[in-house]
C-alpha cells in the first residue's frame, strides 16, 4: 500500500520513555511506508541529546527541536508541519504519546481503516494500562448538559441525559465517536489541510477535543477502532493524574473550549451547570454517606477561574499566561 504515515511523538522531559514509544512505533511501522518524527518540546533537561543518541542509526526516524514549549498542540504542530524528510506531505498523521506503546499491527490497522473509509477524518485506538485494564478513550463532545450530568452523578439524571454523557465506555466494535484521546490517534492529512492544525491557544487539555469538533463542523466524522491496541502509562507524560488537583491551565483550556463553542456566556453557563450538578451530588453524598468523588479544590478552582475570565477585558488565552509559565 503506497499511502504514507507520519508518526509524531512529542517529548517533554521523558526521554527514556519516548525512546520506548519510538521503538514500539518502529516495530509497528515495519510494513507501513512513512517516517517517525520526535519533537523535543524545549525540555531543557538534556532530553534532546539523549534522544539524538538513542535514535542514532535508526531508519526513517528523526528528531526536531521545537525551540519553545507552547504546549501539547503547539509541539505536535511542529512535527506535523515538518512533514516527511523529502519535503512532501504524508497521507496520514499518527499522533502517539511519549508514554504510549502501540502493538505491532496498531498503526497499520488505523491506516487501513482510513484508506477504506474516505469520509472518516480521524480514528483512535483502544488503549489499556500496563496492568491490562482498559482506559476510556472514546467520547462525546462536552456541553452544558454533559457538565451537569458529570457533576450530578445520579442515575435518573444520567438516564435522562444518556446521549450527553461524555465517556462512551470501551466499545468492542468500531464505533463512531465525537473525539478520541490524543494518546494514539490518526488523522487524515486532507482533513487537517481543510480545517487547520491544533489551536495553539490551548496549552494542554481540550486541544484534541477542539480539533475534533472543528473536524465534525467541516463534515467529517471520527471512529474508535478497538482492533488497534496501545498500552498507555496514563499521566506519565503530563505529570497529572486523575485524582490530583487540576492545574490552572486545565481550567483555562476548559474555558477557552466552551468560549469557542458558544461565547463567554455559554462558557459561564457550563460552569453554572456543573455547580448545579455538584449541589445535587453533595446532597446525595451527605444523605447516603458516600465518599466525595469531586477532586480536591475542584469546585473552588472552577468558580475562581470562571469568575476571572468573566471580568472586563479578560480573555481565556490571556488568563493562561501564568499557568503556562508555571508549567514550563
Amino acid at each position: 500500500m503506497s499511502t504514507r504515515v507520519l508518526t509524531v511523538i512529542l517529548n517533554y522531559r521523558t526521554a527514556d520513555m519516548t525512546l520506548r514509544a519510538a521503538q514500539a512505533a518502529q516495530t509497528a511501522m515495519a510494513d507501513v511506508p512513512g517516517e517517525i518524527v520526535i519533537v523535543d518540546n524545549d525540555s531543557g533537561d538534556g532530553s534532546e541529546d539523549m534522544l539524538r543518541a538513542g535514535i542514532l542509526g535508526w531508519d526513517r526516524t528523526r528528531l526536531i527541536q521545537s525551540g519553545h514549549n507552547g504546549g501539547f498542540g503547539a509541539g505536535n504542530n511542529v512535527g506535523i508541519r515538518a512533514g516527511l524528510s523529502d519535503g512532501t506531505a504524508p497521507d496520514f498523521i499518527y499522533l502517539l504519546n511519549s508514554d504510549a506503546f502501540p502493538e505491532p499491527d496498531a498503526i497499520a490497522t488505523l491506516r487501513d481503516y482510513l484508506v477504506a473509509n474516505p469520509d472518516c477524518g480521524f480514528v483512535g485506538s483502544r488503549i489499556a494500562g500496563e496492568d491490562g485494564g482498559d482506559h476510556v478513550t472514546a467520547f462525546r463532545f462536552h456541553s452544558a448538559r454533559s457538565e451537569f450530568e458529570t457533576a450530578a452523578h445520579t442515575g435518573i439524571i444520567s438516564k435522562l441525559l444518556r446521549n450527553h454523557i461524555v465517556p462512551m465506555g470501551v466499545p468492542d466494535a468500531p464505533t463512531r465517536v465525537d473525539w478520541c484521546a490524543g494518546a494514539s490517534v490518526m488523522f487524515r492529512q486532507a482533513t487537517l489541510d481543510q480545517i487547520g492544525l491544533f489551536d495553539e491557544d490551548f496549552f494542554l487539555y481540550f486541544e484534541e477535543t477542539d480539533l475534533c469538533h472543528r473536524i465534525a463542523d467541516a463534515g467529517w466524522h471520527g471512529m474508535y477502532l478497538p482492533q488497534s491496541r496501545v498500552v498507555h502509562v496514563g499521566g506519565a507524560s503530563t505529570g497529572v493524574t486523575q485524582n490530583a488537583r487540576k492545574p490552572a491551565y486545565w481550567f483555562d483550556s476548559r474555558w477557552l473550549y466552551f468560549t469557542k463553542r458558544g461565547g463567554r456566556g455559554y462558557a459561564a453557563l457550563t460552569t453554572l451547570a456543573y455547580l448545579a450538578g455538584a449541589a445535587i451530588w453533595t446532597l446525595r453524598r451527605v444523605v447516603e454517606r458516600k465518599e466525595d468523588r469531586i477532586a480536591p479544590y475542584f469546585l473552588r478552582d472552577l468558580l475562581a477561574h470562571s469568575w476571572r475570565n468573566l471580568m472586563p477585558g479578560a480573555t481565556a488565552s490571556r488568563g493562561s499566561k501564568g499557568a503556562r509559565k508555571a508549567a514550563r
